[in-house]
């Protein structure tokens, strides 16, 4: 099949999936609104348009459009890349990363039985990896990860350890390991821990919730938690992290509400480079800040620690031609 097959509903897809049969199919999932995914669509096409995958069946699915398909193959971001063989799942790729398509396209294309992946490539994405889950878990004094989040924990063991850790009145970061199978797989083996949630403090595991739950009967758990941080002088920290920083709702690949994912758009537009932080891993920060620029919704965007303003001043600022010589001032 030439080209790239855009989906419209769940019965062409099932469709395609079924008249496929041992081909190997690569369905993106995407989003309008993420100019990453309009990057990798071009590499898609290009790799449609090559002969050696000529048996190779390409498809593009709306993430948000078909929710159903979405769900089934637990789609949380985007783009996302899943690749199918007899209605199968054999693999996925979550992220813009163009390298790693074409080689996992060439992996499993029987077209291609001659390309091997390059152990290269998986060695440097295994030391990438690595690097950033020590970022991760060094993100702040107390981070737990766990399945949802603190205030809609998706299993019984996450919303058991939050319970603990509330009950304890300890102020932590969560992340969401539903949102990232990459996190999610490579957590495990990084830490040598094969289940969730896991608790880290000062960037070392502590456990999982047997062992969270000993410490804190023992009184253990308290004695080893870092002196609290002024939070003032934490949130200043913070909005001066980067040069822009955007205090959102989720990750510009997972936005999670429609005003934060808006920003996003508007800051990649602009190309400048921006960071990020998740107010709802934080309750602490994101009831802390409202206070601290006295700004009572999110998004709010900072330039070099001050506040530029949210979303209908972003736009605004936009439409006049303000927005980019603020960004960088």
């Amino acid at each position: 099949m030439a080209g790239v097959k855009i989906v419209k509903d769940v019965a062409e897809f099932d469709n395609l999936l079924v008249s496929a049969r041992s081909q190997l199919v690569v369905v993106h999932f995407w989003a309008d609104w993420a100019p990453q995914c309009n990057q990798m669509d071009d590499v898609m096409k290009e790799l449609a348009r090559d002969m050696q995958f000529v048996n190779v069946i390409f498809m593009k699915v709306a993430a948000e459009d078909l929710a159903d398909v979405s769900h089934r193959y637990q789609i949380v971001a985007v783009p996302t890349f899943i690749f199918i063989k007899d209605k199968v799942q054999i693999d996925r790729l979550d992220g813009a990363k163009a390298a790693e398509l074409t080689e996992k396209v060439g992996k499993h294309a029987t077209a291609l039985p001659k390309q091997d992946p390059q152990p290269i490539t998986g060695s440097s994405l295994a030391q990438d990896l690595n690097t950033r889950l020590k970022n991760l878990i060094n993100s702040a004094p107390v981070i737990l990860f766990m399945k949802g989040s603190a205030e809609q924990p998706r299993c019984g063991f996450s919303r058991q350890i939050v319970e603990l850790l509330n009950q304890q009145n300890i102020k932590y970061s969560t992340f969401d390991i539903l949102a990232d199978e990459e996190v999610r797989q490579g957590l495990k083996a990084y830490s040598n821990w094969p289940t969730f949630p896991q608790l880290y403090v000062n960037g070392e595991l502590i456990g999982g919730l047997d062992i969270v739950k000993e410490m804190v009967e023992s009184g253990e758990l308290k004695s080893i938690l870092p002196a609290s941080v002024d939070l003032n002088a934490r949130l200043k920290d913070l909005t001066n992290r980067a040069s822009v920083m955007l205090f959102m709702k989720g990750s510009p690949e997972n936005p999670r509400c429609g005003f934060s994912k808006t920003m996003v758009g508007i800051l990649n537009e602009t190309g400048v480079k921006y960071d990020t932080f998740d107010i709802l891993a934080d309750e602490e920060v994101r009831q802390g800040l409202k206070a601290f620029s006295n700004w009572p919704t999110y998004p709010q965007l900072y330039v070099k620690g001050e506040l530029l303003g949210g979303l209908d001043i972003i736009k605004e600022m936009k439409e006049n031609g303000e927005l980019q010589d603020a960004l960088k001032s």
